[in-house]
C-alpha cells in the first residue's frame, strides 16, 4: 500500500534557527519552507521535516534517527569535518581513525549529531 508513496522523514528540534543553519549550510540540504510547525528540506527527493518542539520536554534518542548512503564515506567525513561536524566515537565499537565502523555485512558507517543531539549517520555500502 505505501510502497509507492513518497517518504517524509521527521526530526525534532528545540532550536529551529540552529537546525536551519545546520541542515542547510552544514549538510547542504535544499531548504524548502519554514512555518511555526517545521522547517522543510529536500534531501535528494525525500522530504525532511525538522519539527519544532520548542517548549516540549525533549531528549534525543541514543540511536540513529536519520542517515545517508554516500559513495565515499572518507570524502564525506572530511568535507563535513571542514564544516565543523564532529564524528562520534562509541565505547565497544571498533572504529577507525575517521570514526568509521565496518559492519559484519561490510557496510562502513560513521555517526555525528545535529545541534539538538539527534544521531545522524553516513553509510558506504561496499568497497
Amino acid at each position: 500500500m505505501l510502497s509507492d508513496a513518497d517518504l517524509v522523514a521527521f526530526i525534532p528540534t528545540t532550536n529551529p534557527k540552529k537546525a536551519r543553519a545546520f541542515y542547510a549550510d552544514t549538510l547542504g540540504l535544499r531548504f524548502v519552507s519554514d512555518d511555526k510547525f517545521a522547517l522543510v528540506f529536500d534531501s535528494n527527493g525525500v522530504t525532511i521535516r525538522i519539527a519544532n518542539v520548542t517548549g516540549a520536554s525533549y531528549t534525543p534518542a541514543v540511536f540513529t534517527v536519520l542517515g545517508w548512503t554516500v559513495p565515499s564515506i572518507a570524502k564525506s567525513i572530511h568535507a563535513l569535518e571542514k564544516k565543523g561536524v564532529v564524528f562520534a566515537r562509541f565505547d565497544g565499537m571498533d572504529q577507525d581513525a575517521d570514526g568509521v565502523w565496518t559492519s559484519p555485512s561490510g557496510a562502513r558507517i560513521a555517526w555525528f549529531k545535529d545541534p539538538d543531539g539527534n544521531v545522524l549517520s553516513l553509510t558506504q555500502i561496499g568497497a
